[in-house]
């Protein structure tokens, strides 16, 4: 896109009030396409700065393209001062328990009697109704939507590898905000927006619930699946190396056959079809898996990648920041790491005039935009110093 050409949501101001994956993802997206963000944090940080192991990405995966103020919600002035921002946003979001952000008189009620127009996106764990007074997290869900027992092995349900809810919640809540952006300019009045993790995940394992409709027969988790396709599987080969190959029709079967010289099954009327070889399964995967355990996964990954055919070498994520495809199609741009380092971090999948939407700002630190925020917004320098003496902001 040309830099001349603006971003589709340039000029749109969006205050969030998020932490943890859910809610900052929707501010991220709705930032990387050029809204203006202000992430209020709390004077101690959003506690994903802080966070080790599996969190430890979060903040900067999650935070791009925002600004930050720091404001003590829990004390009048800091109040007023997040009202007084509100005033100036088309959107506001946030992911905090239930009942949170009213006790503050930041809930949708108050807020759009203050100004109609105002778009006010909440992430929460469930839509209303019988579990909406549950307290969820991305494994819960998944645990009590089926996508767990359709990951793992039977009797072992598993999580899925990432935090699937979380993230998609978090786009579904922009999708939403996208749309009432879009009803405000025919009705001019804003709305509530409402995403959900529980919701996001029966949407997400809607398919095997309408191959039940369609079929009666309940269906298998992955990992003991009846496949759809003949090929299709994750072989071990030379030094022990694994690739996942497929081949999805019959024409991908022929190939595959001449290929790697297996004439012989290519010309047996039992595995004439793609159904036919999915009901032969028993019988032929372990004739192809002998027949390929002798090659490495470099050379079938040459013969597969120049007939065309799918496949797909078993890659870890750190090994992703050196893919040849992402460093040379800008898939991967420079992101302020938690203690200041450098690193790379993954665009929104997507281009927009053949560029990805990049990094304007890195991830802030916390109340690196507090003063100019409220002058913005009204306050004077002798005001502001005076909310810090109170501890009610601070900035970096």
């Amino acid at each position: 896109m040309p830099e001349s050409t603006p971003l589709p949501y340039a000029g749109i101001r969006v205050v969030e009030f998020t932490h943890m994956v859910m809610g900052p993802t929707c501010g991220m997206l709705l930032a990387d396409l050029g809204a203006e963000v202000i992430k209020v944090e709390p004077i101690e940080g959003d506690n994903t700065r802080r966070l080790l192991g599996s969190g430890a990405g979060f903040f900067p995966t999650f935070n791009r393209n925002k600004k930050s103020i720091a404001l003590d919600l829990k004390k009048p002035e800091g109040v007023e001062a997040a009202l007084r921002l509100i005033a100036t946003a088309d959107i506001v979001s946030e992911n905090f328990k239930p009942g949170t952000m009213k006790k503050l008189g930041l809930d949708y009620d108050s807020l759009q009697k203050l100004n109609p127009r105002l778009i006010y996106v909440s992430h929460k764990g469930f839509l209303p109704g019988p579990y909406d007074h549950r307290t969820a997290l991305d494994e819960v869900v998944q645990m009590m939507g089926g996508l767990a027992y359709m990951t793992g092995r039977a009797g072992d349900p598993l999580r899925a590898g990432t935090s699937v809810n979380d993230i998609m919640g978090g786009m579904f809540g922009a999708i939403g905000a996208m749309a009432a952006l879009r009803q405000r300019e025919l009705t001019g009045k804003g709305c509530e927006v409402q995403s959900a993790l529980f919701e996001n995940n029966i949407f997400l394992v809607a398919q095997h619930m309408m191959q039940f409709a369609a079929t009666g027969k309940a269906a298998d988790p992955m990992p003991s699946r009846i496949s759809a396709w003949g090929v299709y599987d994750v072989f071990t080969v030379k030094d022990g190396e694994q690739i996942f190959l497929a081949a999805v029709s019959d024409k991908q079967w022929g190939i595959f056959c001449k290929a790697f010289g297996l004439e012989e099954m290519l010309a047996d009327p039992r595995l004439k079809t793609n159904n036919d070889r999915v009901m032969a399964r028993e019988w032929m995967m372990p004739i192809l898996r002998s027949h390929l355990a002798e090659h490495s996964a470099a050379e079938l990954s040459a013969v597969f990648e120049k007939n065309e055919l799918p496949f797909a070498p078993i890659t870890r994520p750190q090994d992703l920041f050196d893919d040849p495809h992402l460093n040379a199609t800008g898939g991967l741009a420079p992101i302020r790491m938690n203690d200041g380092s450098e690193s790379k971090v993954p665009l929104m999948p997507f281009t927009l005039g053949g560029e990805r939407p990049g990094i304007r700002l890195q991830p802030p630190l916390l109340g690196e935009h507090t003063d100019a925020l409220l002058k913005d917004v009204g306050y004077s320098d002798a005001e502001i110093a005076a909310l810090k003496s109170h501890d009610v902001t601070r900035s970096t």
